[in-house]
């Protein structure tokens, strides 16, 4: 039988069970004052980014620039953010390695590994083992709002199963920064190409008062042609309303708002179900694969998505849509691929936030959607157009899926190596 105190998953030639050890005595706190108002050092911590440089925080967050007082952090220490709320409680300690040193707010807890192999615990913050550990010190009521507000000496006596052998610790933290240099190439792959995409929307579509865009394929010289969406979109239809009561535990699904995004293929991740006598009473509310969708309202103020037009792919299956939630029937000749990437496009989000209607559940009329004017190229061009798009679209969501792979598969390997 395994002992509790040994991985499932270990490297070849350690058989030692992990011992149990608090984090003062693998640790010591650094308390060092900034006394010089040195704020030209280049880090700090934001309660929501993790480390960043110093400037972007003060310009963003802070009116002052006067960090006397504030703690100085060297290379290889490590922060505990008991305020960290975006992804909380993974991301809360960070090491600082980009710098030799940086300031750091006094409301943060410094320290420095002594007797732990430093990579090892980098992995190791990775784990829910330490989130369950320190969440037993930290104050009640902070826990309860998603935080864990601990006093220092609490944090340094949270308990750690660490491996007795130094070459273990370094093994597995040597294996994990191997692992998240190979997500974090992959983050950068897949910021780059959405960067490009919204280059390309910038540069392919016309701006305001011009009737060609920047960047075009070779062959195309003749002006686009102004149109509403009234002359593109044959039948405009909308959801049905359903109730809470409605929903079951299976049966036929739903599209949800949430579906609609800057992928141009639904997410139908959020979908419920409804009943087939209730999809039945409602056939006006009907949507089906390969459908053309978009949403109308926004609980959002901002509305980031909504006037969005995505395509529902996969395996041939029937919808209900909510209400809300509309489906395109477009003339012919009008290339669909193009409308998708037209609805991603900066003018039509500018249109879209200007004809916004609402504060809290934000939502655009019928004919006011239909009303936006559009410029149109030859049928040639769009297909030229919704084709790049799709594509750049398509290679988007391959790196989306390694990235999420790659994610997976730690995670995996973060529950079976360590104890």
């Amino acid at each position: 039988m395994m002992s509790k105190k040994s991985p499932q998953l270990r490297f070849e030639g350690f058989t030692d069970d992990w011992e149990v050890r608090k984090l003062s005595s693998i640790s010591e706190r650094v308390t060092r004052k900034n006394k010089n108002n040195e704020s030209t050092l280049p880090l700090t911590i934001s309660a929501q980014d993790g480390l960043i440089d110093q400037n972007d925080f003060f310009n963003k967050q802070v009116a002052s620039r006067d960090v006397t007082g504030y703690f100085l952090v060297k290379n290889g220490e490590f922060a505990y953010n008991k305020s960290y709320s975006n992804g909380y409680p993974w991301g809360a300690i960070k090491r600082l390695d980009k710098y030799d040193m940086g300031v750091l707010s006094t409301l943060y807890i410094v320290f420095r590994p002594t007797e732990i192999n430093s990579q090892f615990l980098v992995s190791y913050y990775d784990t829910t083992r330490w989130y369950r550990e320190v969440s037993k010190n930290a104050a009640e009521g902070a826990r309860n709002h998603g935080l864990l507000n601990i006093a220092p000496t609490d944090f340094f006596n949270t308990l750690l199963v660490v491996p007795k052998i130094v070459d273990e610790q370094e093994k597995i933290g040597s294996f994990f920064k191997q692992m998240d240099n190979t997500i974090a190439l992959h983050q950068r792959k897949l910021d780059l190409l959405k960067e490009q995409k919204k280059g390309y929307l910038q540069k392919m579509f016309p701006k305001n008062g011009e009737k060609v865009p920047e960047l075009r394929f070779a062959g195309f010289a003749d002006d686009w042609e102004e149109r509403k969406l009234s002359g593109i979109i044959e039948k405009l239809s909308g959801g049905a309303s359903i109730k809470p009561t409605d929903y079951l535990e299976d049966g036929i699904r739903t599209i949800p708002k949430g579906a609609v995004n800057a992928t141009g293929i639904a997410d139908l991740s959020g979908s419920k179900y409804i009943s087939e006598d209730f999809f039945e009473k409602n056939i006006t509310s009907h949507a089906h694969t390969s459908n053309l969708v978009t949403s109308l309202r926004d609980l959002v103020p901002s509305a980031p998505n909504m006037g969005r037009i995505v395509r529902i792919e996969g395996d041939d299956e029937q919808f209900l849509m909510p209400q809300g939630v509309y489906k395109l029937e477009l003339f012919e000749g009008m290339d669909e691929d193009f409308l998708i990437s037209f609805s991603n496009s900066d003018k039509y989000r500018k249109i879209i936030s200007a004809e916004k209607n609402g504060s809290t559940q934000v939502h655009i009329r019928n004919g006011e959607f239909l009303n936006i004017d559009i410029n149109l190229p030859s049928e040639h061009e769009q297909k030229k157009i919704g084709s790049f798009f799709k594509q750049l679209d398509n290679t988007i969501a391959l790196h989306q899926r390694k990235l999420d792979l790659l994610k997976e598969q730690k995670k995996g390997f973060l529950q079976k190596m360590f104890v």
